[in-house]
């Protein structure tokens, strides 16, 4: 197993910035707004390491899944969770009682690895990780490109706990709920015009 620290680096860059305006990123800000930020990251995490080992595996055979069964399903995964977070009726009371937060570390964690897992197939940072480790080598790219994609998921939870701690938690349930419905909605129009 050869390691190149320059294929490292390029894959990292690479990876890293395709990753930050992606809706993925998005997704975890806005699930560790309401579950255990730890929790989710090892869900999302597990779920690009997942993703990394196919790419580099058989990033050839990832052309043949139909990109809108793809989307489609990830759509509907958009809107459940901004169904999870739009919910929280308008009951009176204080934030604390009436929110309920997901805290078991194998819901939080399903949730994050399931989300990311569907939403990820067929996706810019995968195709990139797979024509990466077809010139770069196997090793170099994955250990980049899994080093990026875990790297964006902590700085979206990171951000998402610091807006909780200072914005009113239904707000933030809102706006991420808002968020997710208009990734549920990006995934249906990329079905139509892709």
């Amino acid at each position: 197993m050869h390691l190149d620290p320059l294929a490292i680096i390029t894959a990292f860059g690479l990876i890293f910035l395709a990753e930050l305006p992606d809706k993925t990123m998005f997704a975890s800000l806005a699930m560790g707004t309401r579950m255990r930020p730890l929790y989710v990251w090892f869900g999302t995490s597990s779920a690009f390491l997942v993703h990394v080992a196919i790419a580099v595996g058989a990033g050839g055979l990832l052309g043949l899944l139909p990109g809108w069964i793809v989307k489609l399903v990830s759509a509907a995964l958009f809107a459940f969770g901004a169904f999870m977070l739009l919910r929280g009726g308008d009951d009176e009371g204080d934030d604390a009682a009436d929110t309920k937060t997901v805290t078991g570390f194998w819901p939080v964690y399903s949730t994050a690895f399931m989300a990311v897992f569907i939403s990820e197939w067929g996706d810019l940072t995968q195709i990139t990780t797979a024509n990466l480790a077809a010139s770069n080598g196997t090793w170099s790219t994955a250990i980049g490109s899994l080093a990026a994609l875990m790297s964006v998921s902590a700085l979206a939870l990171l951000a998402g706990r610091f807006i909780a701690k200072r914005v009113p938690l239904k707000t933030v349930q809102r706006i991420g709920g808002l968020c997710m419905l208009g990734l549920a909605i990006w995934s249906v129009v990329e079905i139509f015009t892709a």
